[in-house]
C-alpha cells in the first residue's frame, strides 16, 4: 500500500495527461489517427478505473482511491498497442476488460505471495499482454483485426507476445543474477522493517 494517496492519485493523473503525447504522439502528425489515439486513450483509461473499482466493490464491497489509479494505469497500458487502430467502441471494451483482469492479477499476487510491491506484472505485464491480444482481435483500421475478419493478425499478436515473454525473461533472469553476484538483491528483515532510507541512505524521507 503507498505511504502517500494523495502523491499516488497526483502520479496517476500525471500519467494520464502525459500518455496522450505518448500515444497521439505516435503518429507523428496532427491527423485523424492521432486524434483517434487521443480519444481511445481517454476512454479506455477513464474504462479501465471504472471497471477496476467496480471490481472493489463486488470483491471487497467498497471501491478505493488506490483502485481508481490502479485501473486509470491498467487502462492505459492496455490501450497503447492498439490506440491508433481499433474504433472509440474498442477502446471501452478493452478498458472495461483490462480493469476486470488486472484487479483480477492483483488478487492471485496476493494468494501466492510472490514480491512485487509496484504490481508492475499485474498491472503492466498482464495488462500489456491483454492489450496486445486485443489489438489482434479489435483491430479495423485498415481491416486488420480479427472482428474485421482477418484472423492471422490474432497469430501475430500472439507471435510477438510469445517472443517479448522469452526475451524478457531469459534479460532478467541474466540481469538478476548479476546483481546478485554484485551487490545483492535483497536486504535483511531488520533493514526492511526499519526503513531503507535511513539504513540505506542514513536519512529519513518522513519525520512524525
Amino acid at each position: 500500500f503507498p505511504h502517500n494517496l494523495t502523491l499516488t492519485l497526483l502520479g496517476a493523473g500525471l500519467l494520464w495527461f502525459g500518455w496522450f503525447g505518448f500515444n497521439a504522439g505516435s503518429a507523428l502528425a496532427a491527423n485523424g489517427n492521432a486524434a483517434l489515439a487521443f480519444t481511445n486513450t481517454q476512454i479506455a483509461a477513464a474504462a479501465g478505473s471504472l471497471s477496476w473499482m467496480m471490481s472493489e466493490w463486488v470483491i471487497q464491497k467498497r471501491p478505493s482511491a488506490l483502485g481508481a489509479a490502479s485501473g486509470i494505469v491498467a487502462g492505459l497500458v492496455a490501450i497503447t498497442p492498439a490506440a491508433g487502430f481499433v474504433e472509440p467502441m474498442w477502446a471501452l471494451v478493452i478498458g472495461l476488460a483490462v480493469g476486470v483482469l488486472c484487479y483480477s492479477a492483483i488478487l492471485f499476487k496476493a494468494k501466492a505471495g510472490y514480491d512485487d510491491s509496484l504490481d508492475a506484472f499485474g498491472v503492466h505485464g498482464v495488462g500489456g499482454t491483454f492489450g496486445a491480444l486485443a489489438t489482434g482481435i479489435f483491430a479495423t483500421v485498415n481491416g486488420t483485426g480479427l472482428i474485421a475478419g482477418h484472423g492471422r493478425q490474432v497469430i501475430v499478436q500472439l507471435t510477438a507476445i510469445g517472443a517479448t515473454i522469452i526475451y524478457a525473461f531469459t534479460m532478467t533472469l541474466i540481469l538478476v543474477w548479476l546483481l546478485n553476484k554484485i551487490m545483492g538483491l535483497r536486504v535483511t528483515s531488520d533493514e526492511e522493517n526499519t526503513g531503507l532510507d535511513q539504513t540505506q541512505h542514513g536519512e529519513m524521507g518522513y519525520h512524525f
